[in-house]
């Protein structure tokens, strides 16, 4: 279990692990309305669009798991592996950025790989 001592790393836990399970609207309580995503498919920015990239991922999970989360007073990485219809193993990394308790900014790393073999549409 992960250790969580600062508030920082606090947000991204609760944010990883309630998207991890589903629940994409309290995932979202913890994210700014101006909030940009970098990933591997796109630049997604705002709260609506940032939606509209994490929900079709969240809701394709049979299961998850986080691995760990570190963090400092402004920024957190989270570590997590889950199982989907198109890899039983698939793990990715989102490092977060946090200011007046909201997340503004997200680096996520993952593998295409796995959605492209399974003939996925990876632009959410």
């Amino acid at each position: 279990m992960t250790a969580i001592t600062g508030s920082t790393q606090k947000i991204a836990d609760e944010f990883v692990r309630a998207w991890l399970g589903g629940d994409v609207d309290k995932a979202m309580s913890f994210v700014s309305p101006d909030i940009v995503c970098e990933a591997p498919n796109g630049r997604f920015e705002g709260l609506e669009r940032y939606r509209q990239f994490l929900q079709p991922f969240t809701s394709a999970l049979i299961s998850s798991r986080v691995i760990g989360v570190l963090g400092d007073d402004t920024h957190a990485a989270t570590v997590y592996t889950t199982e989907t219809p198109f890899a039983k193993d698939f793990r990715g990394i989102d490092y977060l950025t946090v200011e007046n308790g909201k997340i503004t900014h997200v680096i996520s790393v993952f593998d295409l790989s796995p959605v492209i073999k399974a003939g996925g549409n990876p632009q959410h």
